[in-house]
């Protein structure tokens, strides 16, 4: 049995990040979870065997992440994939050609084009929405209505989604609340305290943190939605492996302690940059100016490493990600290093420019992931760059 069960309101937050969820190893006493590095598992008889068949349909270590995880956002049931897209691609098959989905529109570029590239091909519809208002989700309800799906904060925007208003809404109508919380990560926010359904997580960003796997999970105290995710993970199989379900694993145990320099750093360098006048815009919700930094106080615990800046020009924007020594120019975010990364031609390319420009994802648009060195190394490398 696990030293401590999902959920366990006897526990903060980073008890529960080393501990939830993970089973004594039953052989040598170990520490850490082991690898259970196979595709198969010995059976003692026809139907007898130690609850393992197939690797596919369950795993040890996978099983481990996936208790741990829950138990961060106060879930019941987790279930691990090997991506963030493939988390969503399991959620979006839990609905049927003609049913109807609104979605918050400044979400990740593969979020997007997941949707209107591929589901919609198979009969679904979306509709994106200004998610900063809950009237816009309710205002876009149709009776076919079968999910209200948001990212907050948003991906590069920075916008914030009413946790609390949208729950009631989706409540009120009878149909699911999912919430991507990759940026805030539980230990920030807990979207099921707001009345989500599901929360959706790629792990390959903070909660691993460390930027050496791939991964996506789904949570949800709702028995009938893991019933179905159940279902999907094990009939379509896009499942993680051990190896990077350790590494994720591995990397939790550290989450709270990394979130807080990620928090210290971000908000010490979007503090910086606000008052550079080569910054035209600067979005970052632990900032006053932030026109959402009230919602932010609200249903945060702290503000995260993730800032977007509009430089108001392409050629500057292309030379401030070139001339970047510590921040790196890479995509993905959320890891021990700081990245920099142009959104209208990596992460959100795939979005049609009249959508971007409309959402002011401009071509200008750098964002930042600020990671755990020292502020002040962050703060001079943008400085030097700022200057090239």
């Amino acid at each position: 049995m696990t030293r401590i069960l999902p959920g366990d309101p006897g526990h903060q937050i980073a008890t529960r990040a080393v501990h939830a969820g993970q089973v004594p190893d039953p052989l040598a006493g170990a520490v850490m979870p082991p690898i259970y590095q196979t595709s198969t598992y010995v059976q003692e008889g026809l139907g007898v065997h130690k609850g393992y068949e197939y690797a596919r349909t369950a795993n040890p270590t996978r099983e481990a992440l996936e208790r741990n995880v829950a138990a961060l956002e106060g879930a019941t049931h987790g279930f691990a994939f090997g991506s963030g897209l493939a988390a969503l691609d399991v959620l979006l098959k839990t609905f049927k050609p003609g049913d109807h989905v609104v979605c918050g529109e400044t979400v990740y570029g593969g979020t997007h084009r997941l949707m209107k590239r591929v589901y919609e091909k198979f009969g679904m519809s979306f509709t994106f929405v200004d998610g900063r208002d809950p009237k816009h989700f309710a205002e876009a309800i149709r009776p076919e209505t079968k999910m209200l799906y948001a990212e907050t904060p948003t991906n590069p925007m920075m916008t914030l989604t009413d946790l609390s208003a949208v729950g009631d809404l989706a409540q009120a109508h009878g149909i699911v609340f999912a919430v991507d919380n990759t940026f805030a990560t539980p230990v920030l926010q807990r979207p099921l305290e707001f009345g989500a359904d599901v929360v959706l997580h790629s792990t390959t960003k903070y909660l691993n943190g460390h930027s050496d796997m791939i991964g996506g999970l789904l949570v949800t105290a709702r028995e009938d939605l893991a019933e179905q995710f159940g279902f999907l993970q094990n009939a379509s199989g896009p499942v993680p492996g051990p190896m990077d379900c350790w590494l994720a694993l591995r990397g939790i145990k550290t989450l709270p302690l990394r979130m807080r320099q990620h928090c210290a750093n971000g908000q010490a360098v979007a503090e910086w940059l606000e008052r550079r006048p080569e910054v035209k815009k600067i979005y970052f919700p632990g900032l006053a100016s932030h026109p959402q930094h009230a919602l932010a106080k609200r249903q945060m615990s702290g503000f995260g490493g993730m800032i977007s800046i509009d430089l108001g020009d392409t050629e500057k924007a292309k030379r401030v990600v070139a001339s970047v020594k510590l921040f790196v120019l890479a995509e993905s975010l959320g890891g021990v290093e700081s990245l920099i990364g142009h959104p209208a031609s990596m992460t959100h390319a795939s979005i049609p420019y009249d959508r971007r420009q409309a959402m002011g994802l401009t071509d200008s648009l750098v964002r930042l992931s600020c990671g755990v060195e020292d502020a002040a190394d962050l703060i001079a490398d943008l400085e030097q760059a700022l200057k090239a």
